[in-house]
C-alpha cells in the first residue's frame, strides 16, 4: 500500500512509478538483514547513473538542517559541486562497512576508475531501538550486493534496505520514495525524491495539513517507556534526483527545499535528528576523470535559468512529502532487539481521521 491508495489529497503530477528511479538511469538497490530477535537493518543503494556510467560526474549539492548525522564525501561535494558512484544509505555505526564495500565494488566493476582516489558518498540514520547496532552484522559485502541489486522500476518501501529498523514520528518507517513531472517549455523533466525515514515525535505528525498525531497518541512504546533516546530522535536522510540540467549550486537550492517537505508532514527538526540532504543533475555529463590529459578544454553545462528554478523547487517539496507518507503507509509492526515494538501507521484510524477534516 501506498500514500496515494488511502486517497490522500497529494498535490503535483507522478512519473509512472511514482519513484525516484522515474529519472531515467536511476537505480535503487537494497540489502535488508532482518534475522533473529536483534538483527534488523541493511543497506540502501542509489545509483545515479545506470552501473555503465555511474563513474560519470553529477552536478550536486547537499544541505544539512541539523549536522548531528553523517553523509561521507560531503566536503569534496562542496568543493567541486559533482558526485559519482552509488550513493549508500544505512544505520550510524555501518559506515565504515558500507564505504569498503562501495570502493570494493568500484575496483571489481572499475578498476581504471578505482585506480583514482575515491571517496563514496555514505550516509546513515540510527536504528538502535530495534536493531544490534552495535554489532558488526553489515559488512562490505553486503553493501556490495545492495549495489549489485539496483535496478529502475518500481521501489520497493518501508522496512527494507537502510529502513528496516527505521521509526518515523513513533510509527515504523524506513524507506520511501516519490516523484514529480515538471514541464519546462515543450520538454518535461522528473524530480524524484528517496527518504530514509527516522525522525519526528508522535504529537507531531501530519498528514496532508490535518495534525493527527494527537488523535493517535495511544499505542506508542517508543515515547511511553524508560528508553533514554528524547522523542523525535533518530535522523532522516533524503536524496534527490532530476534529469533537469542544473549547476552545482542550483542543486544545493533544490537540497535546501527538502525540509520544507519534511515540515509538511509535522516535523520541527529535533537537535537529535541528522538531516542530510543530497541533491543531484544527471541533465550534463561532467569531465570523468579528476586527472588532466591531453590538450586542456572546457566543461560546458546546459542549465534552467534561475528565474525559472519554482517549478522544480515545489517538485522537491511535494515528492519528499509524499516520500514520508509513503514510508510511513508502507511500515509494519516490527519487534526487534529487547523486545521493543515499533508499531505500523494505523491506516484505518487515519483514514478515519482525514474523513472527519
Amino acid at each position: 500500500m501506498r500514500a496515494r491508495d488511502l486517497g490522500l489529497r497529494l498535490t503535483g503530477d507522478t512519473g509512472p512509478h511514482n519513484a525516484i528511479t522515474d529519472v531515467p538511469g536511476v537505480e535503487v538497490g537494497y540489502t535488508t538483514l532482518v534475522s533473529g530477535d536483534a538483527v534488523r537493518t541493511g543497506v540502501t543503494a542509489i545509483l545515479p547513473r545506470a552501473r555503465e556510467d555511474v563513474h560519470l560526474p553529477c552536478a550536486a549539492g547537499r544541505f544539512s538542517l541539523n549536522g548531528n548525522g553523517e553523509m561521507t564525501g560531503s566536503a569534496l561535494i562542496d568543493e567541486i559541486g559533482s558526485v559519482r558512484l552509488p550513493v549508500l544509505i544505512t544505520n550510524t555505526h555501518a559506515i565504515g562497512p558500507c564505504h569498503r564495500g562501495v570502493i570494493d565494488w568500484v575496483a571489481r566493476e572499475k578498476p581504471a576508475v578505482a585506480e583514482q582516489w575515491l571517496l563514496p558518498v555514505v550516509a546513515e540514520t540510527w536504528d538502535g531501538y530495534l536493531n544490534d547496532i552495535n554489532g558488526p552484522h553489515i559488512q562490505p559485502a553486503h553493501a556490495v550486493a545492495a549495489i549489485d541489486a539496483a535496478a529502475g522500476g518500481p521501489v520497493a518501501e518501508g522496512s527494507v534496505g537502510g529502513g528496516a529498523g527505521m521509526n518515523c514520528y513513533a510509527f515504523k518507517g524506513g524507506s520511501g520514495t516519490s516523484s514529480r513531472t515538471v514541464q519546462y517549455g515543450s520538454d518535461t523533466y522528473t524530480v524524484g525524491a528517496f527518504v530514509q525515514a527516522n525522525f519526528g515525535s508522535r504529537k507531531e505528525l501530519i498528514v496532508c495539513g490535518v495534525p493527527v498525531g494527537a488523535d493517535l497518541a495511544d499505542d506508542n512504546p517508543m515515547e511511553d517507556s524508560d528508553w533514554m533516546v528524547p522523542p523525535g530522535a533518530g535522523s532522516v536522510i533524503v536524496v534527490i534526483a532530476t534529469d533537469a540540467p542544473m549547476l552545482p549550486g542550483q542543486c544545493t537550492a533544490l537540497a535546501r527545499r527538502v525540509p520544507l517537505g519534511l515540515a509538511r508532514t509535522g516535523t520541527t527538526g529535533s537537535h537529535f535528528s541528522g538531516d542530510l540532504f543530497l541533491a543531484f543533475s544527471t541533465g550534463n555529463v561532467l569531465t570523468p576523470s579528476e586527472f588532466p590529459t591531453g590538450d586542456p578544454g572546457y566543461d560546458t553545462l546546459r542549465h534552467i535559468p534561475w528565474n525559472r528554478m519554482d517549478d522544480f523547487f515545489a517538485a522537491v517539496v511535494h515528492a519528499v512529502e509524499e516520500a514520508v507518507l509513503n514510508a510511513l503507509v508502507a511500515g509494519e509492526t516490527m519487534t526487534g532487539r529487547l523486545g521493543r515494538r515499533s508499531p505500523g501507521l494505523p491506516i484505518d484510524r487515519l483514514r478515519d481521521l482525514l474523513n472527519r477534516s
